[in-house]
């Protein structure tokens, strides 16, 4: 068993103010796997003042300067991609080697996509007789969550050390050992003190002595839309900059003139990911109503083609739910399902086979002709359970999409790009994938409507940590013509 027993604050690893432990477990077998220091409102308080502290030193230097650093973190993480894909492997559940490319590999490109960003990201230009700059926001508060840990991390601090900003990071008590890794490659890239500081504690405890402290400029928050609608009230007193990736309710629409083996296969295969615990999860397959059990006999065999297991365990294609908390949750979804009529066509409540009893698994499961306002058509269940809803046309279809209070992914399936365009266009959500087009780190991430504000990654995440300032000069003199 691991045992943590310092935070990051200030360039050091210092003893925490209280004597509170959280114990961290492993999804696989529920055993204890960690225990990490119970931050309070005195851990908080040290952080952000050593964040303060070092803000105007940070936000001064060269944009070339901060560059050399971020690479340097970046050599650091890929040094370390072996032991830190397996640490949130057991941390989280993930499969080992999907660990190593995508929750390793993702984060690992982010420091560098910043880094060479800041060769000629445009922080001055001239309008007329003023000079605009953009400056570094200030503090930041991050808050993470548990199911892309560092992914989520790395999209904040990044894009925040590029802008100039100093950060305390609050990862999830759920998975936060990685984050204790990042904080040493950090220190050993040199980055200088207080400019990253690392203190861990529930969202009621540190979480909320963040949100609140009068020191923090902006608070960026990844998680719940529940959560994000509190931090927006606590940090509303401060009037704090506020930036939130909540939660989803993703459609898939699956056009009539589709390649249907393909996008059922696809709509599938995006739902399953990370066993469901991803916010832009295409959890509704929307397809026409008469093609319903042609859809419906291939996403089950698509399914029942997932071998769930031990995350560290040779060809394991699912892995168990991050916690006990979430199988709960989950397993309640699909018996509210099952409650409301909904055909369940593979999978369910029960623990799947040949898989440890203490360990967070759920099996990969269908539901069939489901109502568009059926409660695991609306809400966000973050498991691996899909919804398969009948439309009558492309007007139906695009009204079920947009009939959620989330809005930040989807995706359109159609025979011609064109096609899918036109009715991506429609939907009022932050990022539409067109036949199975893959993540793009490079554009901008976040919601529309109850699944947030601001923008992550690419360009659009950093502008989200700077302000903009208008230097007003006294025009010239307009010289006669003689």
């Amino acid at each position: 068993m691991e045992s943590r027993t310092q935070f990051f604050i200030n360039g050091l690893w210092t003893a925490p103010a209280g004597t509170g432990t959280i114990k961290v477990f492993s999804p696989t077998d529920g055993a204890l796997l960690a225990t990490i220091p119970e931050g309070n409102a005195a851990d908080a308080d040290a952080a952000v003042r050593a964040a303060r502290a070092a803000f105007d030193a940070w936000a001064a230097t060269a944009p070339a300067e901060r560059a050399a650093l971020l690479k340097k973190i970046q050599d650091g993480l890929k040094a370390r991609t072996d032991e830190i894909a397996r640490t949130i492997t057991l941390e989280m559940g993930m499969p080992y080697k999907l660990s190593q490319r995508i929750q390793v590999g993702s984060p690992t490109a982010s420091f560098g996509m910043y880094a060479r960003m800041l060769a000629d990201f445009p922080f001055e230009e001239q309008v007329g007789h003023s000079k605009v700059v953009r400056e570094a926001v200030g503090v930041v508060a991050a808050i993470t969550p548990w199911n892309y840990p560092l992914h989520q991390i790395a999209a904040k601090v990044a894009a925040a050390l590029a802008a100039g900003c100093t950060l305390v990071l609050k990862p999830s008590e759920v998975a936060p050992l990685n984050a204790f890794l990042l904080a040493e490659i950090i220190h050993d890239a040199g980055v200088p003190p207080g400019v990253f500081n690392l203190v861990t504690g529930y969202g009621q405890g540190v979480g909320e002595a963040l949100v609140t402290h009068p020191e923090v400029d902006m608070v960026s928050f990844t998680g719940s839309t529940r959560a994000g609608k509190r931090i927006s009230e606590l940090a509303a007193e401060t009037v704090k900059r506020v930036a939130l990736e909540l939660g989803g309710k993703s459609a898939a629409i699956i056009l009539d003139d589709a390649d249907f083996p393909v996008a059922v296969k696809g709509v599938v295969g995006n739902c399953y990911l990370n066993s469901g615990q991803t916010c832009t999860a295409h959890t509704r397959m929307l397809v026409p109503a008469a093609r319903h059990d042609e859809a419906a006999r291939i996403a089950v065999a698509a399914a029942q083609a997932y071998r769930v297991g031990d995350p560290l365990a040779e060809g394991t294609t699912l892995g168990p739910l991050a916690s006990k908390m979430q199988q709960d949750r989950v397993r309640e979804y699909i018996a509210k399902g099952q409650a409301e009529g909904a055909e369940l066509l593979t999978g369910g409540g029960d623990l799947p086979e040949g898989v440890n009893p203490a360990g967070y698994y759920v099996r990969p499961t269908v539901f069939g002709k489901v109502k568009w306002d059926a409660t695991i058509a609306q809400e966000e269940i973050f498991g691996p359970v899909l919804s398969i809803i009948g439309y009558e046309d492309e007007d139906d279809a695009v009204r079920i999409a947009n009939s959620t209070i989330y809005g930040l992914a989807g995706g359109v399936w159609s025979a011609s790009d064109e096609h899918a365009e036109r009715v991506a266009r429609r939907l009022r959500t932050g990022q539409v994938d067109i036949n199975g087009g893959p993540f793009n780190l490079y554009a901008p991430f976040g919601g529309y409507k109850q699944s947030g504000n601001g923008r992550e990654l690419g360009k659009y995440g950093l502008e989200d940590f700077l302000e903009y300032k208008a230097m007003q000069f006294k025009p010239a003199p307009k010289t006669s013509k003689a």
